[in-house]
C-alpha cells in the first residue's frame, strides 16, 4: 500500500513544522472576522497554532495572532481559543490510549 503524504504546517508561535492534525487553524475572513477553524477549510487568511495550551498562552501574552492576522483580537477570543485547545488536547490524550 502506498504511504500517504502528511501535510505539514508551521505554527505562528513556535515556528515549528508539525502535521496539520496537531495544529488548529485560526481564519480571518475578507470581512475581517476572526474565528477558530476546526475543519481547516474556511475561506480566508489562516494562521496555525499547536494544540498546546502553553503555546496559546504565549500567543495571548505576546499578541502573536494580532500581528499575523493584522487585526486586534479581544481577550475573549484568546480565552475561547485557550479553552478549545485545552479541550482538544484532553480529547486527543483520552482517545490515544484506547
Amino acid at each position: 500500500m502506498k504511504k500517504r503524504k502528511i501535510p505539514l504546517r508551521k505554527s505562528v508561535v513556535s515556528g515549528e513544522l508539525k502535521p496539520k492534525k496537531e495544529l488548529v487553524r485560526i481564519a480571518k475572513s475578507k470581512e475581517g472576522e476572526v474565528s477558530i477553524d476546526p475543519t481547516g477549510k474556511k475561506p480566508g487568511r489562516g494562521a496555525y497554532v499547536a494544540l498546546e495550551p502553553a503555546e496559546v498562552k504565549q500567543a495571548w501574552e505576546k499578541h502573536v495572532l494580532d500581528r499575523v492576522l493584522e487585526t486586534k483580537l479581544s481577550d475573549e477570543f484568546y480565552q475561547e481559543l485557550f479553552d478549545y485547545v485545552s479541550h482538544q488536547k484532553a480529547r486527543k490524550e483520552l482517545f490515544e490510549n484506547e
